[in-house]
């Protein structure tokens, strides 16, 4: 327990504080006196820390004494929270209260009141309460934060201008709004931070106290008006009119120059209010005909919340503004949601699409795969002739883990490399990406192992880059050339799920992990009673079969398993994770040969979906392209595939058969 000792312990120093490592000192003690005393979560104590925060700026502005440090009593705190309600209304609820105790409030007071938060160091008290914030963020699983990374990458891809009218409509902690902000001073040195505060900067959030956070973070910046409203981005916009002043609803027809936006996603939720559902192009079913999709009559039964986030940002900008937003794969990469990406092509040009890694946000609290997407909104949208930038960056400059450790690029003595402020270099892809994109704006040819420009294959097809990467898209073409055939026209693949009512009693199951990768077989099973099989038992064996992985992190890889079935495996029940080839149209064993080259396992790399767990969907696994040589050779890799075969079977017999 901290010591109440504490309590009384005197101010370091009064007025102007300028060193950032002290201010951040009297965040982190306050933060854990409260945690330790007053049984609030982290992330609880950070929301009290902001809204005292609040009253101690209000305080400076509004007291009469200077400069502004003496320690308030408690009635007077309690009036102060009153009036700070009052004039910052759109990030505080009417019936908001500290839920300090005197104890933890006087603590509180005690380090914070005898500094001046207005008249210290801006990059002091800014930099500390990110350094601050971070830290509990981090703690609290990164409910609001996107990372730092990332957030200042698609500042530099979207590259706003000074006098541009900004939102980020899911705003959270505002990192969005702050690198805008910090780009435009840089990029235009006469700008003033007052200026674009109170006049190019808005951000909303349906969280209250992310929405405090945002405009904290904006206030320690400068001492101005702050546009940050606790509101709901995606509920009807009449709506989302009346919950923000008159001053940013006139902007809601469409009026913002950019909108820079990570929505929240990851989870399985969806929002099924049809109050907000029939306010949305996207809250209705849609169907295809002759390859063009419309809107039917019919509402859906739930959309999840990126979606309607993105058509959202399309009504948020004008003609010509600028987007980006986080998105998860699987609206790049899902058949099922070919309709949305055929509307947004309806409506603006894509620009850029840039995949990031699993790792990303797993230190912030989800392990979804995203890509970021850049587009301009316009009333011709998307046309078949324009260039999309893809990129792909692999290193994000921290690991995957719940901590986000640094990562740092090292020299071939194993060195931490540095730059020329002596600063440590982060191990990471974004910069040479940026690096790409002003090449292609500026009419360069881009083809390099982190970027490259091409078209959309499809109005309503993929947009993932991997999809289109110029390597994929050369293998398709030259099968192509050379007269391939569909896997679904040299084999069936089995539909048929067995029915447990026709087993007996016990059954043996086979998983992905039972294939022996090396040698193309089943290497073990696993007995079960039919009653206790794993639900994602699916289909019965039969000697001869040919079985391969549509799903996995090994799919399209090294790893990948591919098996044909032996006779002492017929009859066993396989997973979903499976395909299963049977009544072969080419020499099965030529097939079996096929998987294992990289012809096959690029294909199936390309085709992989999925934002969490990679899969190859029925209809692209149909799709995959199978070699024909000549006869005469698909004979011979046949009769040298078999031999193989019985040799790896002979070896097995000969060394069962050894005694001792």
């Amino acid at each position: 327990m901290t010591s109440t000792r504490l309590l009384h312990e005197p101010a370091v120093q009064t007025g102007d504080l300028f060193p950032q490592d002290d201010l951040l000192r009297r965040f982190v003690r306050v933060h854990n006196f409260i945690y330790a005393n007053d049984g609030l979560s982290s992330q609880q104590a950070l929301e009290e820390i902001v809204k005292l925060l609040f009253v101690k700026i209000y305080d400076e502005h509004h007291s009469e004494e200077k400069p502004h440090t003496a320690i308030p009593k408690y009635n007077q705190i309690i009036d102060l929270v009153s009036q700070v309600k009052k004039e910052y209304s759109t990030v505080f609820e009417k019936d908001e209260k500290l839920r300090l105790s005197k104890k933890s409030l006087q603590y509180v007071l005690n380090q914070i009141w005898p500094i001046s938060i207005v008249n210290s160091s801006t990059d002091a008290k800014g930099l500390a309460f990110q350094k601050f914030l971070s830290h509990c963020e981090k703690d609290g699983r990164g409910q609001f934060f996107t990372p730092k990374p990332v957030v200042d990458f698609c500042v530099d891809i979207i590259d706003p201008k000074f006098g541009e009218l900004i939102i980020d409509p899911a705003c959270g902690s505002g990192g969005f709004l702050l690198s805008i902000m910090r780009k435009i001073l840089e990029d235009t040195p006469k700008a003033k931070v007052e200026e674009i505060i109170k006049n190019n900067i808005f951000g909303c959030d349906i969280s209250s106290s992310a929405a405090r956070i945002a405009g904290m973070r904006l206030l320690l910046e400068a001492n101005e008006k702050i546009n940050i409203h606790c509101t709901n981005a995606i509920e009807h916009i009449e709506a989302f009119s009346t919950s923000v002043p008159p001053s940013m609803s006139a902007l809601l027809a469409g009026g913002f120059d950019v909108v820079l936006t990570n929505p929240p996603f990851g989870t399985a939720g969806k929002i099924i209010d049809v109050n907000i559902l029939r306010h949305f192009e996207f809250g209705y079913k849609w169907i295809r005909q002759n390859g063009i999709y419309s809107k039917s009559s019919v509402m859906s039964k739930g959309q999840p919340a990126e979606v309607l986030f993105v058509e959202r940002c399309l009504q948020l900008l004008k003609d010509g503004g600028r987007m980006g937003i986080v998105l998860p794969n699987g609206f790049f990469e899902n058949p099922s949601l070919g309709y949305l990406r055929a509307y947004v092509r309806r409506q603006a040009k894509i620009l850029s699409i840039v995949s990031l890694p699993q790792e990303t946000f797993i230190p912030y609290g989800t392990g979804v795969k995203t890509s970021l997407l850049f587009l301009q909104k316009q009333e011709c949208g998307h046309s078949a002739r324009d260039l999309v930038f893809f990129g792909s960056v692999r290193k994000v400059g921290y690991r995957g883990n719940k901590f986000g450790s640094p990562l740092f690029k090292r020299d071939a003595q194993g060195k931490i490399q540095v730059d020329a402020a002596d600063q440590s270099v982060l191990e990471e892809d974004f910069s040479e990406v940026v690096l790409e994109y002003r090449r292609f704006l500026s009419g360069g040819n881009v083809k390099s192992a982190r970027a490259f420009s091409g078209k959309l294959i499809k109005v309503d097809g993929r947009w993932d880059s991997k999809f289109h990467e110029p390597r994929y898209r050369q293998v398709i073409s030259r099968l192509s050339e050379d007269g391939a055939i569909r896997l679904c026209d040299v084999a069936d693949v089995v539909r048929t799920k067995f029915r447990r009512s026709d087993i007996r009693e016990m059954v043996r199951y086979i998983e992905l992990s039972d294939v022996n990768i090396d040698f193309l077989e089943i290497a073990n099973s696993t007995e079960y009673l039919v009653g206790d099989l794993p639900s994602r038992a699916s289909y019965m064996l039969k000697a001869g079969d040919i079985v391969t992985a549509v799903a996995g992190n090994s799919v399209g890889t090294r790893k990948h398993a591919t098996a044909m079935i032996g006779e002492e495996y017929d009859e066993c029940i396989c997973s979903n994770g499976f395909r299963v080839l049977r009544n072969f149209r080419i020499d099965p064993y030529f097939l079996l040969f096929f998987m294992r080259t990289d012809w096959f396992l690029d294909q199936m790399y390309m085709y992989r979906t999925g934002a969490t767990i990679p899969n190859v969907s029925d209809a692209d696994f149909g799709q995959i392209l199978i070699m024909i040589p000549q006869e005469t050779e698909i004979g011979r890799i046949s009769s040298e595939v078999r031999k193989s075969l019985e040799l790896r079977d002979r070896a097995r017999r000969t060394f069962a058969q050894i005694k001792l």
